[in-house]
């Protein structure tokens, strides 16, 4: 990984957009090793996505781009696809994934912020959908911005490519949430996600993705009240105590063989 640099910090997945000196910028590299990142994350509790330098991802790289007016149709569309594989398989990632925001986030790094559970941007970030600036479409992040922000904001902001701030993207529920401090906010967040049960944040965050309906949710409640943590969740709460393992922290990975036997983990 050149254009990555992965780190597990515990029970966190840290991945970081690494050529600083593009401002982050896609590449097809930088794309392909984006989708690998996110095709088997283990059991860790989150992913934090993050861009290194002064900018989150600036979109595509002037030089790929330059690349692609030399490219036939046919590869046009192969291009472009591992843009819309890559931002799936972020999507569809089973743990959380967690954006952390600064600088710029442009074009297809806005798309990056539209794939994430969380995305936290700093005051100063700024973003734009900026492709008709370039005489083309946000085609490809399409789908996952207008799940994100919803057809009014797109309406405004994909014709006319401009910049907006933090605020703004805030408000449009482009991000959750606007911060001075990317590491507090990260770490509130993270401990809420330590809080609740591992395999539970990640059915729900399936639930959301599948919005199912019907007889699906009650299978789907009812599965997860007959789960080891639904049982040991439940038994926790009616005897007023944390949900684990005595001596663990709330929900805490277990770390040997006889932990993982224990209420909760199974």
């Amino acid at each position: 990984m050149e254009a990555l640099r992965i780190e597990r910090d515990e029970d966190v997945l840290r991945v970081t957009l690494s050529r600083p000196g593009t401002r982050n910028a896609f590449d097809a590299a930088l794309v392909a090793e984006l989708a690998d990142a996110f095709v088997d994350v283990g059991k860790v509790r989150a992913v934090v996505l993050a861009g290194e330098g002064a900018s989150f991802c600036a979109g595509a790289d002037i030089e790929w781009m330059r690349a692609s007016a030399g490219l036939s149709p046919e590869e046009n569309v192969a291009d472009a696809t591992a843009l819309r594989r890559m931002l799936e398989a972020i999507d569809e990632c089973p743990a959380p994934v967690i954006s952390l925001v600064q600088g710029h986030a442009l074009g297809g790094g806005a798309g990056l912020v539209a794939v994430s559970d969380i995305a936290v941007a700093h005051e100063r970030a700024a973003f734009a959908f900026s492709e008709v600036k370039l005489g083309i479409i946000p085609a490809v992040i399409s789908p996952f911005v207008l799940r994100r922000i919803g057809e009014s904001a797109a309406r405004r902001y994909f014709v006319t490519g401009e910049r907006f701030d933090a605020h703004t993207a805030l408000r449009v529920g482009l991000v959750h949430e606007v911060s001075d401090d990317l590491d507090g906010a990260l770490s509130r967040i993270l401990a809420e996600l330590r809080t609740a049960a591992p395999r539970a944040a990640r059915a729900a965050k399936r639930l959301v993705l599948d919005r199912p309906d019907g007889p699906e949710t009650a299978r789907r409640i009812a599965e997860r009240r007959a789960s080891p943590e639904g049982q040991e969740g439940l038994r926790a709460f009616l005897a007023g105590r944390t949900p684990g393992r005595p001596g663990f922290a709330s929900w805490c990975p277990p770390d040997t063989d006889e932990e993982r036997d224990g209420p909760g983990y199974a």
